[in-house]
């Protein structure tokens, strides 16, 4: 009898993928919600892959691939139409259909931290079951980037109890019926996340095979990289500049270091400071900063100083916009401003958020003592600094961005722009600034279809930017994790950051 279940077992495993690989991976903050659509950060987009699906989704090479939207194609400058799965069923038993997308996009719209990337949707149009029309405000070229981000939900479980309140205890902060790889098996909030694999998956050519998933936070540095070298963990993330060496020479590691394109910055409160509302106080800021000194000193190397927020991979990028630091003259701006004795300021950051993010924070506030701004800084695990950011509790805070877009008018839109609640726009707007210039600009980048006139457009509000010195860039953040040998990271991990663990196969 047990020769002939071993027999059937490897008959099916030939047929199909046999689930059997257990993951435990140690991370340094986890989600703050199983609501997909309740915050825009790095840490619940990597959960929404595992647990939902988007309609498209991008490829190592940068191209985008059909998820649960199987084709489009374009019929005029501002609509889309999508051709939807057919064999989609979300963890509920129900299955998907437009309906569905019709929902998610409406919610999506009334998400505070991610209706700034739908603010340019108009209206979405059921054809049939399985077609909808989007149509955007005016032309745009990177819908397909944004509905990269559609993690459809399931209407008929959420219906009725889908209100978002960042931070706060909903039904969909607490309940989770999706479409993607993996089930929510058990959350201890702030300790582990257990994912188990979803027998019913639509995507049968994945060669996946984990079996369950188990999302784990450490958040010191030196324990998480302790948990993997004892084999209590299989894979972590981030690892701790000071532990990249260690790292690398340990037998049966693997280190995987991608190149970086989030910005790590201090916004600078000019609703809260008047100090900062004069130019000679930020280009002084700016110039007391050395980026390239905690690149060095603090990252040991890993990331690349920034005098902008546009890495080089994105249109906005200007290659004469270097990082520059220049302590006598920030001295002097100083004094011509009516500040050289100074003056007392608050600082608050995150604790593990971005890379070495509480000794970046730290460095940062010793510089600016050197032109007498002295700098009370507090820092914070991560669920509880964002709430103070949205609070805009300091005068300078810690941010880093990953465009979503992988695009510069991505990070002009939520870092930049006025602030909004009815769009979204200037979400993460923490320097109380509004600049008409810049609005104007991204407004004409969105409309703008030509690649290289929208180019110039992106790189002037860059520009732009660098000249009123409005905020003050530190670096672009590398993408670094390290694994047990058995584990190919590199398959699933891509230039967003966001690993597709259900496609991940396991050697055992």
């Amino acid at each position: 009898m047990l020769r002939r279940l071993l027999l059937l077992w490897w008959i099916g495993c030939l047929a199909s993928v046999c689930y059997g690989a257990d993951l435990r991976i140690a991370v340094d903050a986890d989600p703050i919600s199983l609501d997909p659509h309740e915050q825009l950060s790095e840490a619940g987009i990597q959960y929404s892959h595992a647990v939902f699906d988007p309609l498209v989704r991008w490829r190592q090479d940068g191209t985008f691939e059909p998820r649960l939207a199987s084709s489009w194609e374009r019929l005029d400058q501002r609509t889309l139409r999508l051709h939807l799965r057919d064999d989609v069923t979300f963890h509920s038993g129900n299955r998907m259909d437009a309906d569905d997308v019709l929902f998610t996009m409406d919610r999506l719209k009334l998400s505070t931290d991610f209706k700034g990337l739908f603010n340019v949707v108009q209206n979405v149009d059921k054809i049939d079951d399985y077609t909808v029309d989007i149509h955007t405000t005016d032309r745009y070229p990177l819908l397909l980037n944004s509905l990269a981000y559609v993690f459809v939900i399931d209407k008929a479980f959420y219906q009725g109890r889908a209100e978002i309140i960042k931070f706060g205890q909903t039904f969909a902060a607490k309940n989770v019926s999706g479409s993607g790889p993996f089930q929510v098996k058990q959350r201890i909030a702030g300790q582990k996340l257990v994912l188990e694999r979803n027998p019913h998956y639509w995507d049968k050519s994945s060669r996946g095979n984990l079996k369950q998933l188990e999302l784990i936070t450490i958040r010191s540095d030196s324990t998480r990289l302790a948990a993997l070298l004892t084999g209590d963990v299989d894979v972590i993330s981030p690892v701790a500049p000071i532990d990249i060496a260690r790292v690398q020479s340990t037998p049966d590691i693997n280190f995987l270091a991608l190149t970086g394109t989030r910005i790590v910055m201090l916004q600078l409160n000019q609703a809260r400071r008047v100090e900062f509302q004069d130019i000679r106080v930020r280009k002084a800021m700016n110039l007391a900063i050395n980026q390239a000194l905690i690149v060095e000193k603090i990252l040991r190397g890993y990331g690349e100083a920034a005098g902008q927020l546009s890495a080089d991979a994105f249109a906005g990028h200007l290659s004469t916009l270097l990082p520059e630091s220049d302590l006598a003259k920030a001295k002097q701006l100083m004094a011509e401003a009516g500040y050289e004795q100074g003056f007392r300021i608050s600082m608050m950051a995150p604790n593990n958020r971005y890379m070495s993010d509480e000794r970046v924070a730290q460095a940062a506030a010793a510089m600016l003592e050197k032109i007498n701004i002295r700098v009370d800084l507090k820092t914070f695990p991560k669920a509880q600094y964002f709430q103070l950011f949205d609070q805009r509790a300091a005068d300078v805070m810690m941010l880093g961005w990953q465009s979503d877009t992988f695009d510069s008018n991505n990070i002009f839109e939520f870092i930049l722009a006025c602030r909004d609640q009815q769009t979204g726009l200037g979400a993460y707007n923490s320097g109380g600034f509004c600049d008409a210039l810049i609005d104007q600009g991204i407004t004409l980048a969105n409309n703008e279809m030509k690649p290289e006139q929208r180019e110039r457009i992106l790189q002037g509000i860059e520009a732009h930017v660098a000249a009123q010195a409005l905020v003050i860039p530190l670096y672009w953040q590398p993408i670094i994790w390290a694994a047990k040998a058995h584990v190919n990271l590199a398959s699933v991990v891509n230039f967003l950051n966001f690993p597709y663990w259900g496609d991940l196969e396991v050697r055992e």
